[in-house]
């Protein structure tokens, strides 16, 4: 085992007070080796500690034993002493404090961090003369930068071991970095709690802000990567950054990590929209990424809420009561960049709002961001930029942005364009930007998605287009061949072992998950935003296309790569592999997680896909009902498994080649039969000729 320095064979004086559980993920990292080298244990020593939780495939393992066994085959080496200091954090606390306690010990880090001498000195005293003072040190040192008095509950002397080990770390690591390693373990445990926006988009929307502003609000703050993003941009110094959240253990937590980053900060816990932290407040620039379809965001008790200045958002519109709360903090002439899924430039009940929006000058630009710039979003989303109007005047135009076709360079070529826009320059870039009259934007639908207001880009029509997109047809197509797999004869299906999958779920050689419905009054356990799967996109063999809470859903089963998925109803049997995890599994879907070392996934797949299950389904109509554990496979070695696997993985890659084909395909009838039509090429007389030479007698 390799180590770097840290905890030893002989550094146990910190013992583990509550067990908690732990991956091969994390003894990996306590061990300061990689997965392989776990396994690797697992198999080699007898004396490696057994699983005490988690499935088959994730197995879980006690920290007490772990952290015993790990100690005990060091050999003295030195191990990682942040990853045992984590560990030794999750151990010494409840689950339900441990925020809190992680929150402490960044107050404590900002301490060292502006008082580092005072910590130098008063570190070589005994435990309970630092005890008795230290309370007070640190809440001298956050009360400048921290509105917040600090709870003392880690700074008793029981725990002045604890601190005096995470001021060691921070002499290795740095006092940002030492809270930036703790906050990021939290967050990777309870990942509902992080908000965080993406650093190319936080980025763009400092830049949209402009230069200088000097208080900033986020008022759905999240892990704070917007504040940051808008203090670091400004070239004249952020003076205030105001923060709130619901989740108050975030709140907490971000409040720590900009006191590190900032000279002055104020982040408070609760529901912006219902109980506003800043009331009266009001800032140079706001910066948000709200929470999305919120039909709970308070309509009822929030109707007569003075900031409805542009309109009564509608119960369904809470991304329009965001935006009117933004307005509402802003000071005349201030700047709001507010993140927004596409919906809301389009839907019927609240055009009357955007309407007012343009009519008194509120807003100035709407950006669409490329798909996938905002991870596990299914749709594009786009940037609203707003101003509070400095007086009486209507804008005579609004800027609209397409960076959809820009996904490598999307923050330069918005930001270029607003920069031009503010200049006062006539923007009409064709498919990219155009500052749109604000007249054109008035119609009955007040329809703000920019696509609808740009020229479309000049069609590249040329002969050299044509050409590049009939050869990549044809290669495709060659490709595609070269897919479909070799076979030979064989012993025949009737001689294949066949075995009841729910035979394989009796003896552990596979799990099947399900799942259900949001039904009316329950609540959901899956975050908003997330893509889903969903039996058609299985059916289709495409990517995820849905989202939560569009697509609502109980549980938060997440697709790993290698599960086997089957549609509940199809025309045909159909099941695949999937090839990425991360999406969540949507309605109408069996999931099955076979054990790889006792069943291909590919295998299963193929099989459960053939017509020789089809007498196991019901029939419905022209349909097929899936009841995925009537479905039989054969019982073969693994080795063999795998070599029908391989046979099915290529089946499923020609499958999908041909698809890819056909739509190039139509792409290049379109392509050819456009050119012809406008010009741009002609037919080709030598193929003419060559026609004409075969006709004749």
């Amino acid at each position: 085992m390799n180590g770097t320095t840290g905890q030893t064979a002989t550094d146990t004086e910190d013992q583990v007070d509550r067990d908690v559980q732990v991956t091969a993920a994390d003894i990996a990292r306590l061990g300061d080796v990689g997965r392989a080298a776990v396994s690797n244990w697992r198999r080699r020593h007898d004396d490696f500690p057994q699983p005490v939780g988690g499935t088959a495939t994730s197995p879980a393992f006690s920290l007490g034993e772990i952290k015993e066994w790990l100690l005990g085959h060091s050999e003295g080496r030195s191990l990682p002493a942040r990853e045992w200091l984590w560990q030794d954090l999750r151990a010494g606390v409840p689950e339900e404090d441990l925020a809190d306690l992680i929150a402490d010990l960044g107050a404590f880090l900002v301490y060292l961090d502006r008082e580092g001498d005072d910590w130098a000195a008063l570190s070589a005293a005994d435990d309970a003369a630092v005890a008795a003072v230290l309370p007070d040190r640190v809440r001298e040192a956050c009360a400048g930068p921290m509105r917040s008095p600090l709870p003392p509950e880690c700074l008793i002397r029981d725990r002045l071991p604890l601190l005096r080990r995470v001021a060691a770390l921070a002499v290795e690591s740095g006092t940002k970095g030492t809270f930036a390693f703790l906050r990021e373990r939290y967050f990777e445990l309870h990942t509902k709690r992080m908000y965080a926006t993406p650093e190319p988009v936080a980025r763009l929307m400092a830049e949209l802000c402009g230069p200088s502003p000097e208080v900033i609000l986020d008022p759905a703050c999240g892990s704070g990567a917007l504040l940051k993003a808008l203090r670091d941009h400004s070239d004249r110094g952020v003076h205030l950054l105001l923060g709130q959240d619901a989740d108050a253990a975030t709140a907490r937590l971000t409040a720590a990590h900009l006191a590190l980053h900032a000279a002055t900060v104020r982040v408070s816990h609760g529901d912006s929209l219902r109980q506003d932290a800043f009331p009266g407040t009001l800032v140079d620039a706001v910066v948000c990424n709200p929470p999305f379809n919120d039909r709970a965001w308070g309509y009822e008790e929030l109707t007569a809420d003075p900031r409805w200045e542009y309109g009564l958002p509608p119960r369904m519109e809470s991304e329009l009561a965001w935006i009117q709360h933004a307005l509402c903090h802003l000071k005349p002439g201030g700047t709001a960049v507010m993140l927004m899924p596409p919906a809301v430039a389009s839907r019927r009940s609240g055009r009357r709002i955007r309407a007012q929006l343009i009519r008194r000058g509120a807003l100035s630009a709407v950006i669409t961001l490329p798909l996938g710039s905002i991870p596990n979003m299914a749709v594009a989303l786009a940037l609203w930029v707003l101003r509070r109007p400095a007086d009486s005047r209507t804008p005579g135009h609004v800027l609209m942005v397409d960076t959809s076709d820009r996904p490598e360079d999307f923050a330069r070529v918005a930001a270029d364009a607003w920069e031009r826009f503010e200049a006062g320059a006539d923007i009409d870039e064709p498919g990219v930007s155009r500052a749109v009259p604000a007249v054109e934007l008035l119609d009955d639908d007040v329809d703000l998605t920019p696509a609808r207001y740009l020229a479309p880009p000049p069609a590249d029509l040329s002969p050299a287009r044509v050409t590049g997109q009939r050869n990549r047809v044809a290669d495709l197509l060659r490709l595609a061949v070269e897919l479909v797999p070799t076979v030979e004869s064989s012993r025949g299906p009737k001689d294949l072992p066949m075995v009841p999958l729910a035979e394989l779920l009796r003896r552990g050689m596979l799990t099947i998950h399900h799942q259900s419905p949001v039904r009316p009054g329950e609540p959901s356990e899956v975050a908003d935003g997330l893509t889903v799967l969903t039996a058609e996109d299985v059916v289709d063999g495409t990517p995820p296309t849905a989202t939560t809470p569009d697509i609502a859903v109980q549980h938060e089963i997440i697709v790993r790569p290698g599960d086997v998925l089957v549609p509940g109803v199809a025309r045909r049997p159909v099941a695949r592999v999937a090839g990425e995890g991360g999406p969540v599994l949507g309605l109408r879907l069996s999931l099955l997680r076979p054990d790889p070392a006792l069943l291909d996934p590919h295998f299963v797949a193929g099989f459960l896909s053939g017509s020789v299950n089809l007498r196991n389904y019901a029939t419905v109509g022209s349909r097929a009902q899936v009841d995925v554990r009537r479905a039989e496979l054969p019982l073969l070695p693994i080795e063999e498994q795998r070599g029908y696997g391989a046979a099915f993985r290529k089946l499923a890659e020609f499958e999908a080649s041909l698809r890819r084909a056909a739509t190039l395909g139509e792409d290049l009838v379109q392509l050819i039969s456009d050119g012809l039509t406008h010009g741009a090429v002609r037919p080709s007389t030598n193929e003419n000729s060559e026609n004409d030479m075969k006709e004749k007698p």
